[in-house]
């Protein structure tokens, strides 16, 4: 059975997916995309816009029985099947962001959101991505790109779907370990071990990211306080 779905329009991948579950209830995996998506959300209620026509809205739900890693685990493990995927695509220095953005040159290319939905009797993880692939103008977002700005490289939207969907579902429900899990997203961690700026409040402070942990939280070793540990929104990289 083909589980990719294609739909020409809609505000959010992540939510028209719960509706196309409600007719599949208990399939392990079910995809839908759509390279016009209005009203995209991203993480903690930011909103992902995207210019019609030339980047991918592509949202995966996975039934949680399924997947061997915890939440914050699983997180982690999606972004660096992500980044896998685009790097083997771009040839590119293909780096993760903490939690999950995905950059490359210092631009972000794609972002996550995933979420918990419990659809008749089964609870599925719905794993949205939105991806920059064709766009060439971001006039007033400074830290977006697309795969085309930073590689030079112009890619079919619709090949580079079908690919990413096999990619993900070749790995997506390997048991991987919390070890190698982690260690392959500090390999590819944006920034780690370099001094950057970071923001606390509205208090600017130098530190460099050390580590990551199985919570999910952001270690930095920060100028004037030490080592400190921080959960998303509670610390701003400035790059």
């Amino acid at each position: 059975m083909d589980t990719l779905f294609y739909i020409q329009q809609c505000l959010s991948t992540n939510d028209e997916i719960v509706n196309l579950l409600k007719s599949h209830d208990g399939i392990r995996e079910l995809t839908l995309y759509t390279f016009d998506q209005t009203k995209g959300r991203g993480q903690y209620g930011n909103t992902w816009d995207t210019a019609p026509n030339q980047n991918l809205a592509f949202s995966m739900a996975l039934l949680q029985k399924e997947v061997s890693q915890s939440d914050i685990l699983f997180n982690f493990h999606t972004a660096n099947i992500l980044r896998d995927f685009i790097a083997k695509k771009t040839e590119a220095k293909v780096e993760v962001k903490w939690p999950n953005d995905i950059i490359i040159h210092h631009k972000k290319v794609s972002g996550m959101l995933i979420e918990k939905k419990k659809i008749g009797n089964n609870v599925y993880f719905i794993v949205g991505i939105g991806l920059n692939l064709l766009q060439r103008n971001f006039q007033n977002l400074p830290k977006a790109g697309s795969i085309l700005t930073q590689t030079k490289k112009e890619f079919d939207l619709e090949n580079w779907t079908k690919e990413m969907h096999a990619f993900f579902l070749e790995k997506v429900f390997e048991p991987v370990s919390s070890e190698e899990i982690l260690d392959q997203y500090h390999h590819f961690l944006f920034k780690k071990d370099e001094v950057s700026v970071f923001e606390i409040g509205k208090i600017r402070q130098n530190g460099i990211i050390k580590k990551v942990d199985e919570q999910g939280y952001l270690w930095i070793d920060l100028e004037n306080e030490g080592l400190k540990r921080f959960y998303h929104k509670e610390i701003k990289l400035l790059y």
